[in-house]
């Protein structure tokens, strides 16, 4: 290791530890053991420029363990990316562009939020499968437009979470060669040494995979780590791990101790620190000159990376002037806009059809509009109405089809579709049945936190699921991912609303969508309109301009309200009908919109819903009541189950006698 090596890797380690200091929290541990692994792969391997953070083909490096923030913060600011000294300083404070973990969108050069362990790791396998799609779609003989590696560094937490095995198994049977795993490998969690809980052989387990893997003995060896690296990027057909040994809190006085993770080192320590390490100036974030001249100098000579790429792209523009312009179709978030004037778009048979159905024919529809389109189910597809025809599977041989196939890994599968959003150039959707939201939800909340508009397609919504019974029938999903900032749930009730959820999904620039869709057949209502983008219309209007009673329902419950209607006007009592098809844009609406579809004055409510009534209590009041669920469902045909629970004209009419 040469001398300014040295010294620049030493600069990580202060700048990490005085900023995990200042805050007085934070995890110095693995900035302080990672340091020169990281350091060799920014200065010496990986394709960036610091001038064009959002250059389309650089290199991606996620911190999958973002407790070890301070890494890649120290990173940004010596390459150069934007980060102050006063950043650093501001660690963990609010309104800094250095929060606890890296959020995407919030620091420039941050490519992912990373926090949950794993997350990371099974993002950087949807990156991966991002680069190897569009390299399949755009590259032309001598011109490799698309042609980056995707690195992500994690530990030990990270190997121990399931996710990773969900998505790395994924990534060896894809042959991702252009994955490459930074295994930090300390043996030390927050408990202590990972052998209370954590003796497996990580790298057999990565063999199984189908992984090269390689094994780098001295985490502070640049010579060695960067060897590992180049054969890391010498392998096209495999992705790799490379086991890199290190040394938690490497340096100061907690070397090697489970308290070196997850708080600061003490002043003191710090000091000792800067000592070992040959730190002239003990001040708090010195760096000296000659580390800034050397990143200055590194930063000069990434740049030409992508002044070759952007003259090899102008070549390949007017060479291929037809590629250039399907290249900037990708690349352009407005294209779905004009859908809405599409009559073929909103087109359907006026007959009875799943709601799952109709999202297929739509999916169907939106490929030939959408040519970056691309997605798959958890092993579902035939379920979930999810498969494109004629648009070919995404696999080792074929990584131009557009048909995604995550095998039964429901949580890796949200994950990697996160990370094909923040790849760029895609538009990505994901599936599953509802009731197995359960395992989406984590990373369809990171999807919400990084505002990516990945869209979730859930089928098979409620108890019409039937005979499957109560594991399978979703109750309290729907409330849990309507509680989700930054979510927008839709609930269709027929084959307009269902386009209306699609379209709002591919349109939205900064929000994920659930589609949240039956497994039954329901009819299509006369009253429906693309006002449902509005989250909540009236579907079927009273008589009288301020109705005795308002029923409300989303999905396939909306006919039951319909239904109900009906035979209430018989009786004299004049009833408004609101489809709720989403809470979340209803809530966005005008008090003026609101207040023309449900009157505050009118205080007899009734919600229906087959889930739980949790979260409609905003709308019915204290006088209103729901026809919800209030346990977990049985297993029997759908009809007799909707029955058996009071999802009957019939009882929808008494609960609304019973308010008025």
């Amino acid at each position: 290791m040469s001398n300014i090596d040295t010294m620049s890797v030493n600069a990580i380690r202060v700048l990490s530890a005085d900023g995990v200091q200042k805050a007085n929290s934070g995890h110095p541990g693995l900035p302080l053991g990672a340091a020169a692994m990281a350091y060799e792969l920014w200065a010496k391997h990986m394709k960036h420029n610091p001038m064009n953070p959002k250059w389309e083909n650089r290199d991606r490096f996620i911190l999958s363990g973002g407790h070890g923030s301070m890494l890649l913060y120290s990173l940004l600011h010596l390459f150069g990316y934007g980060l102050t000294k006063e950043d650093l300083a501001s660690f963990r404070q609010d309104g800094s562009l250095t929060p606890g973990h890296p959020e995407y969108g919030h620091t420039v050069g941050v490519e992912a939020t990373t926090g949950p362990l794993g997350a990371g790791m099974a993002m950087a396998v949807g990156m991966a499968m991002g680069e190897a799609h569009l390299a399949a779609m755009f590259n032309k003989e001598g011109y490799p437009v698309v042609d980056h590696y995707t690195y992500v560094l994690g530990g030990d937490g990270c190997m121990m979470e399931g996710i990773t095995s969900e998505a790395m198994s994924l990534a060896g049977t894809l042959g991702l060669g252009k994955l490459i795993v930074l295994y930090d490998s300390n043996k030390i969690s927050i408990e202590g040494s990972t052998d209370i809980a954590f003796t497996e052989d990580v790298k057999k387990r990565f063999e199984a995979f189908g992984f090269q893997t390689l094994v780098v003995e001295d985490g502070n060896d640049l010579a060695e780590i960067g060897a590992a690296i180049e054969a890391a990027k010498a392998d096209k057909s495999r992705p790799t791990m490379i086991t890199v040994k290190t040394k938690i809190g490497f340096g100061s006085p907690r070397e090697g101790m489970a308290s070196a993770h997850g708080e600061p080192l003490g002043a003191d320590n710090v000091r000792a620190l800067k000592e070992k390490l040959g730190w002239t100036n003990l001040d708090e974030f010195y760096v000296p000159d000659e580390v800034y001249e050397n990143l200055n100098s590194i930063k000069k000579e990434l740049a030409k990376d992508e002044a070759e790429w952007n003259q090899m792209f102008e070549n390949y523009s007017k060479a291929y002037p037809e590629m250039r312009k399907l290249w900037d179709q990708y690349y352009d978030d407005t294209v779905a806009d004009d859908l809405i004037n599409n009559d073929d778009f909103w087109a359907f048979a006026d007959k009875p059809e799943a709601t799952r159905n109709l999202s297929g024919q739509i999916i169907n529809k939106l490929k030939n509009y959408l040519p970056n389109l691309i997605g798959g189910a958890a092993d579902l597809a035939p379920s979930t109405k999810t498969y494109m025809s004629d648009m070919g599977d995404f696999s080792k041989d074929n990584y131009a089809g557009r048909n995604l196939h995550f095998g039964v890994r429901e949580l890796a599968m949200a994950a990697m579709g996160n990370g094909l959003m923040l790849h760029g150039g895609l538009k990505a959707y994901v599936s599953t049945f509802f009731v197995f939201s359960d395992y989406v939800k984590p990373m369809a909340r990171l999807s919400a936190l990084m505002g990516l508009p990945l869209t979730f397609v859930l089928t098979h919504d409620s108890i019409g699921v039937g005979e499957d019974g109560p594991t399978h029938e979703p109750i309290e999903q729907l409330a849990m991912l309507r509680a989700m900032p930054n979510f927008t749930v839709f609930r269709p009730a027929d084959a307009t609303e269902c386009a209306a959820a699609w379209y709002y999904a591919v349109t939205s620039r900064k929000t994920p969508t659930a589609l949240v869709l039956t497994r039954q057949n329901l009819p299509q209502l006369a009253g429906s309109s693309k006002e449902a983008l509005k989250g909540g219309y009236i579907i079927s209007d009273s008589k009288k301009s301020v109705p005795d009673a308002i029923i409300m329902a989303s999905g396939s419950e909306v006919e039951l309200g319909i239904n109900a209607q009906a035979e209430l006007a018989k009786e004299g009592v004049d009833v408004r009908v609101v489809s709720i098809p989403s809470m979340d844009l209803y809530e966005a609406q005008s008090d003026e919109y609101k207040e023309s579809v449900m009157p505050k004055s009118v205080r007899a409510r009734v919600a229906v819903e087959a889930a739980t009534d949790f979260g409609w209590g905003k709308y019915v009041g204290l006088d209103g009541t729901t026809v919800t669920m209030k346990g977990f469902g049985a297993s029997a045909p759908a009809g007799v189950l909707f029955k058996k629970f009071g999802f009957t004209t019939e009882n929808v009419v008494k609960a609304v006698k019973s308010v008025l």
